[in-house]
């Protein structure tokens, strides 16, 4: 078996112990819900997978990726939740 060797870590850790890979990335034809979207801002924060790469795999707009980051940021995964839009909106 080969190996495609790459800059980024195979594999990171999350601060939950949680091992993140990137065939633990969802499928680029998905729908979106909060535990996806939260897979992939963890694989960019933690250097699995480029914010660029992210991007253009999954056809995000920076808004987009970045509401998801802050809404992590700010509130926690359940603020991706489509249903918890308006109690985590900002305004």
């Amino acid at each position: 078996m080969f190996v495609k060797k790459t800059s980024r870590p195979r594999t990171v850790t999350l601060p939950n112990g949680q091992i993140l890979t990137m065939a633990d990335l969802p499928p680029t034809t998905t729908r979106w819900v909060a535990r996806r979207k939260e897979i992939v801002v963890r694989a960019v924060e933690h250097g699995l997978l480029s914010r660029d790469e992210a991007m253009r795999r999954y056809g995000l707009s920076d808004e987009e990726f970045d509401s998801w980051i802050n809404a992590v940021k700010l509130h926690g995964p359940a603020a991706l939740k489509v249903t918890a839009t308006k109690r985590y909106r900002q305004g």
